[in-house]
């Protein structure tokens, strides 16, 4: 799937105190999905075909109250030795690829959240950009940074 030329980019960056092992070993649990969802977003796993964080495919639904959005995501190596992407093959969504990039720094490590996405046409294009886009996504990944830095920090 290629990125489309009216694709947007969001990011967003925390530094943890933790190790570079920690966040890696956090981020292949199979259970981080679910953890990282934020209420009242429920998770429902359908298949997981993922061998490592950068192979394999994910089929999920994300259950917004009774709204189920189903999603397919191929998992592939990030732009970093220390990073993996998921790539929408199937969605609500005309783009989505989320890099989840770790790097040492002092004080701990970075983990930065880089999502390139573009919304359909249409009433579905409208239904995503109030659900995945401006306030909702940054609402998302703090929720996610905040989750993630209460797992990798209490070892």
């Amino acid at each position: 799937m290629e990125q489309p030329i009216n694709a947007h980019v969001y990011t967003k960056r925390s530094v943890m105190q933790t190790t570079l092992e920690s966040m890696i070993a956090f981020h292949q649990d199979a259970s981080a999905l679910a953890k990282l969802s934020p209420p009242p977003i429920f998770m429902q796993l359908h298949h997981d075909g993922r061998t490592s964080l950068t192979e394999g495919e994910i089929d999920f639904t994300l259950w917004f109250g009774p709204l189920p959005i189903r999603w397919l995501a191929q998992h592939q190596p990030g732009p970093t030795s220390t990073s993996f992407a998921d790539l929408m093959l199937r969605g609500p969504m005309a783009y989505w690829r989320h890099e989840h990039i770790f790097e040492n720094v002092p004080g701990g490590v970075a983990l930065i959240d880089r999502v390139t996405f573009a919304h359909k046409s249409g009433l579905q294009g409208l239904l995503t950009r109030l659900m995945f886009d401006g306030l909702p996504l940054r609402f998302l990944f703090f929720y996610r940074h905040l989750r993630t830095r209460r797992v990798v920090t209490q070892k």
